[in-house]
Protein backbone atom coordinates (compact mmCIF):
# COMPACT_ATOMS: atom_id res chain seq x y z
CA UNK A 1 0.00 0.00 0.00
CA UNK A 2 1.34 3.42 -0.94
CA UNK A 3 1.27 6.54 1.21
CA UNK A 4 1.98 9.83 -0.56
CA UNK A 5 3.02 12.80 1.56
CA UNK A 6 2.94 16.38 0.27
CA UNK A 7 4.99 18.91 2.18
CA UNK A 8 7.64 21.60 2.21
CA UNK A 9 10.97 21.43 4.00
CA UNK A 10 10.38 24.79 5.73
CA UNK A 11 6.94 23.77 7.01
CA UNK A 12 6.91 23.16 10.80
CA UNK A 13 3.84 20.93 10.70
CA UNK A 14 5.43 18.84 7.94
CA UNK A 15 8.40 18.29 10.26
CA UNK A 16 6.15 17.37 13.19
CA UNK A 17 3.70 15.40 11.05
CA UNK A 18 6.49 13.32 9.54
CA UNK A 19 7.67 12.29 13.00
CA UNK A 20 4.17 11.43 14.18
CA UNK A 21 3.36 9.50 11.01
CA UNK A 22 6.60 7.51 11.26
CA UNK A 23 5.81 6.65 14.89
CA UNK A 24 2.45 5.28 13.75
CA UNK A 25 4.03 3.45 10.85
CA UNK A 26 6.64 1.79 13.07
CA UNK A 27 3.83 0.20 15.10
CA UNK A 28 1.71 -0.83 12.10
CA UNK A 29 1.59 -4.59 11.68
CA UNK A 30 1.86 -4.37 7.89
CA UNK A 31 4.76 -1.92 7.95
CA UNK A 32 6.84 -4.00 5.53
CA UNK A 33 4.10 -3.67 2.91
CA UNK A 34 3.85 0.13 3.07
CA UNK A 35 5.62 2.32 0.53
CA UNK A 36 6.00 6.02 1.40
CA UNK A 37 6.72 8.65 -1.23
CA UNK A 38 7.20 12.35 -0.61
CA UNK A 39 5.60 14.87 -2.98
CA UNK A 40 6.40 18.51 -3.63
CA UNK A 41 4.42 21.47 -2.30
CA UNK A 42 5.98 24.95 -2.06
CA UNK A 43 4.43 27.03 0.70
CA UNK A 44 5.75 30.26 -0.76
CA UNK A 45 6.55 29.76 -4.47
CA UNK A 46 6.63 33.49 -5.18
CA UNK A 47 9.73 34.04 -3.03
CA UNK A 48 12.72 34.65 -5.33
CA UNK A 49 10.81 33.48 -8.43
CA UNK A 50 10.81 35.62 -11.58
CA UNK A 51 7.83 33.85 -13.13
CA UNK A 52 5.45 34.63 -10.24
CA UNK A 53 4.51 38.09 -9.04
CA UNK A 54 4.30 37.98 -5.22
CA UNK A 55 1.26 39.53 -3.57
CA UNK A 56 3.68 41.58 -1.48
CA UNK A 57 7.41 42.11 -2.05
CA UNK A 58 9.46 39.60 -0.07
CA UNK A 59 13.15 39.09 0.56
CA UNK A 60 14.70 36.11 -1.27
CA UNK A 61 16.08 34.81 2.04
CA UNK A 62 15.39 36.23 5.49
CA UNK A 63 15.32 35.15 9.14
CA UNK A 64 12.09 33.47 10.20
CA UNK A 65 11.72 35.90 13.08
CA UNK A 66 11.93 38.85 10.70
CA UNK A 67 9.41 37.29 8.32
CA UNK A 68 6.92 36.61 11.11
CA UNK A 69 7.38 40.04 12.64
CA UNK A 70 6.74 41.72 9.26
CA UNK A 71 3.59 39.64 8.70
CA UNK A 72 2.08 39.61 12.17
CA UNK A 73 3.77 42.32 14.19
CA UNK A 74 5.52 41.92 17.56
CA UNK A 75 3.59 38.74 18.39
CA UNK A 76 4.86 36.96 15.26
CA UNK A 77 7.99 35.31 16.73
CA UNK A 78 5.93 33.99 19.65
CA UNK A 79 3.91 31.94 17.17
CA UNK A 80 7.03 30.04 16.19
CA UNK A 81 7.92 29.49 19.85
CA UNK A 82 4.51 27.85 20.37
CA UNK A 83 5.18 25.41 17.55
CA UNK A 84 8.71 24.83 18.89
CA UNK A 85 7.25 23.65 22.20
CA UNK A 86 4.97 21.21 20.40
CA UNK A 87 7.87 19.90 18.30
CA UNK A 88 10.05 19.39 21.36
CA UNK A 89 7.23 17.49 23.06
CA UNK A 90 7.57 15.02 20.17
CA UNK A 91 11.29 14.67 20.86
CA UNK A 92 12.30 16.89 17.93
CA UNK A 93 15.04 19.51 18.04
CA UNK A 94 13.62 22.84 16.92
CA UNK A 95 15.45 26.14 16.59
CA UNK A 96 13.70 29.43 16.02
CA UNK A 97 16.70 31.21 14.47
CA UNK A 98 16.14 29.65 11.06
CA UNK A 99 15.96 31.22 7.61
CA UNK A 100 13.15 31.13 5.06
CA UNK A 101 13.59 31.18 1.30
CA UNK A 102 12.43 29.60 -1.93
CA UNK A 103 12.51 25.79 -1.74
CA UNK A 104 12.22 24.87 -5.42
CA UNK A 105 15.84 23.66 -5.58
CA UNK A 106 15.27 21.47 -2.53
CA UNK A 107 12.24 19.88 -4.19
CA UNK A 108 14.16 19.35 -7.42
CA UNK A 109 16.86 17.49 -5.50
CA UNK A 110 14.19 15.40 -3.77
CA UNK A 111 13.23 14.13 -7.22
CA UNK A 112 16.85 13.29 -8.01
CA UNK A 113 17.14 11.50 -4.66
CA UNK A 114 13.98 9.50 -5.44
CA UNK A 115 15.61 8.11 -8.58
CA UNK A 116 18.43 6.72 -6.43
CA UNK A 117 16.23 5.42 -3.59
CA UNK A 118 17.63 8.12 -1.33
CA UNK A 119 14.52 10.27 -1.02
CA UNK A 120 13.76 9.42 2.60
CA UNK A 121 17.34 9.99 3.67
CA UNK A 122 17.44 13.33 1.85
CA UNK A 123 14.12 14.55 3.30
CA UNK A 124 15.18 13.58 6.83
CA UNK A 125 18.54 15.32 6.45
CA UNK A 126 16.92 18.46 5.03
CA UNK A 127 14.44 18.71 7.92
CA UNK A 128 17.26 18.20 10.41
CA UNK A 129 19.42 20.83 8.74
CA UNK A 130 16.61 23.38 8.73
CA UNK A 131 14.87 22.83 12.05
CA UNK A 132 17.40 21.14 14.34
CA UNK A 133 20.53 22.95 13.17
CA UNK A 134 19.09 26.18 11.71
CA UNK A 135 21.56 25.92 8.83
CA UNK A 136 20.71 27.44 5.48
CA UNK A 137 19.21 25.44 2.63
CA UNK A 138 19.23 28.38 0.25
CA UNK A 139 22.69 28.35 -1.32
CA UNK A 140 24.16 26.05 -3.94
CA UNK A 141 27.02 25.06 -1.65
CA UNK A 142 24.65 24.20 1.23
CA UNK A 143 22.41 22.09 -0.98
CA UNK A 144 25.40 20.35 -2.52
CA UNK A 145 26.78 19.50 0.91
CA UNK A 146 23.40 18.16 2.00
CA UNK A 147 22.98 16.06 -1.15
CA UNK A 148 26.49 14.58 -1.03
CA UNK A 149 26.02 13.82 2.65
CA UNK A 150 23.15 11.43 1.89
CA UNK A 151 25.05 9.70 -0.92
CA UNK A 152 24.02 11.50 -4.11
CA UNK A 153 26.57 11.83 -6.89
CA UNK A 154 28.36 15.19 -7.05
CA UNK A 155 28.19 15.40 -10.84
CA UNK A 156 24.45 14.70 -10.94
CA UNK A 157 23.77 17.17 -8.14
CA UNK A 158 25.74 19.82 -9.99
CA UNK A 159 23.84 19.17 -13.20
CA UNK A 160 20.49 19.61 -11.45
CA UNK A 161 21.47 22.78 -9.62
CA UNK A 162 23.03 24.28 -12.77
CA UNK A 163 19.90 23.61 -14.85
CA UNK A 164 16.80 25.42 -13.52
CA UNK A 165 14.56 23.27 -15.73
CA UNK A 166 15.73 19.95 -14.24
CA UNK A 167 12.78 18.29 -12.47
CA UNK A 168 10.88 21.58 -12.35
CA UNK A 169 8.01 20.17 -14.43
CA UNK A 170 7.83 17.19 -12.06
CA UNK A 171 7.61 19.51 -9.05
CA UNK A 172 4.84 21.53 -10.71
CA UNK A 173 2.93 18.36 -11.62
CA UNK A 174 2.94 17.19 -8.00
CA UNK A 175 1.80 20.58 -6.78
CA UNK A 176 -1.04 20.56 -9.31
CA UNK A 177 -2.08 17.10 -8.21
CA UNK A 178 -2.26 18.31 -4.62
CA UNK A 179 -4.56 21.10 -5.76
CA UNK A 180 -6.70 18.63 -7.72
CA UNK A 181 -7.02 16.48 -4.59
CA UNK A 182 -8.27 19.48 -2.62
CA UNK A 183 -5.18 20.05 -0.48
CA UNK A 184 -5.28 23.56 0.95
CA UNK A 185 -2.11 23.21 3.01
CA UNK A 186 0.53 20.76 4.15
CA UNK A 187 1.31 18.19 5.32
CA UNK A 188 -1.18 16.28 3.24
CA UNK A 189 -1.21 12.47 3.30
CA UNK A 190 -2.93 10.27 0.72
CA UNK A 191 -3.18 6.66 1.82
CA UNK A 192 -3.80 4.03 -0.84
CA UNK A 193 -4.89 6.72 -3.27
CA UNK A 194 -8.24 7.23 -1.55
CA UNK A 195 -7.97 8.19 2.12
CA UNK A 196 -6.70 11.73 2.72
CA UNK A 197 -5.36 12.99 6.03
CA UNK A 198 -4.44 16.66 6.26
CA UNK A 199 -2.23 18.21 8.88
CA UNK A 200 0.02 17.04 11.69
CA UNK A 201 -2.34 14.52 13.23
CA UNK A 202 -1.45 12.54 16.33
CA UNK A 203 0.34 9.23 15.95
CA UNK A 204 -2.86 7.47 17.06
CA UNK A 205 -4.86 9.23 14.33
CA UNK A 206 -2.33 8.19 11.71
CA UNK A 207 -2.40 4.62 13.00
CA UNK A 208 -6.19 4.59 12.75
CA UNK A 209 -6.05 5.94 9.20
CA UNK A 210 -3.55 3.27 8.17
CA UNK A 211 -5.72 0.50 9.62
CA UNK A 212 -8.83 1.88 7.97
CA UNK A 213 -7.17 2.16 4.59
CA UNK A 214 -5.72 -1.33 4.89
CA UNK A 215 -9.00 -3.04 5.78
CA UNK A 216 -11.53 -1.03 3.80
CA UNK A 217 -12.59 -1.57 0.22
CA UNK A 218 -11.99 1.17 -2.38
CA UNK A 219 -14.70 3.81 -2.22
CA UNK A 220 -15.79 6.51 -4.61
CA UNK A 221 -14.25 9.88 -3.82
CA UNK A 222 -11.72 10.54 -1.09
CA UNK A 223 -12.33 10.45 2.65
CA UNK A 224 -10.54 13.20 4.50
CA UNK A 225 -9.52 13.87 8.08
CA UNK A 226 -8.17 17.27 9.04
CA UNK A 227 -5.48 18.32 11.50
CA UNK A 228 -2.98 21.12 12.06
CA UNK A 229 -1.28 22.28 8.90
CA UNK A 230 0.59 25.13 7.24
CA UNK A 231 -1.22 26.90 4.41
CA UNK A 232 -0.09 29.23 1.65
CA UNK A 233 -2.13 32.09 3.16
CA UNK A 234 0.59 32.54 5.76
CA UNK A 235 -0.79 30.65 8.73
CA UNK A 236 -0.10 27.52 10.73
CA UNK A 237 -2.76 26.03 12.98
CA UNK A 238 -1.75 25.35 16.56
CA UNK A 239 -4.11 22.97 18.38
CA UNK A 240 -5.46 24.18 21.72
CA UNK A 241 -6.19 22.04 24.75
CA UNK A 242 -9.85 21.81 23.75
CA UNK A 243 -8.99 20.32 20.38
CA UNK A 244 -9.91 23.46 18.48
CA UNK A 245 -7.27 25.26 16.43
CA UNK A 246 -5.63 28.58 17.07
CA UNK A 247 -4.24 30.21 13.94
CA UNK A 248 -0.56 31.01 14.14
CA UNK A 249 1.71 32.59 11.59
CA UNK A 250 3.53 30.28 9.26
CA UNK A 251 6.82 29.74 11.09
CA UNK A 252 9.56 28.54 8.75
Amino acid sequence: MRVEVWGDIVCPWCYIGKARFENALDGFEHRDQIEVEYRSFELEPGRDRTDIEPVEPVEPVEPVEQMLRSKFGPQGPGMDRQVAELARSEGLDYRTDRQVGNTLDVHRLVHLAREHNLQHRFITAAFHTNFAQARTLFTTSALTELALGVGLDAHEVGQVLDDPTAYTAAVRAEEQRATDLGATGVPFFLIDGRHAVSGGQSADAFACALRQAWTSRPQSGTDQEAGALCSPDGTCAVPTASGAHQQAGRPM
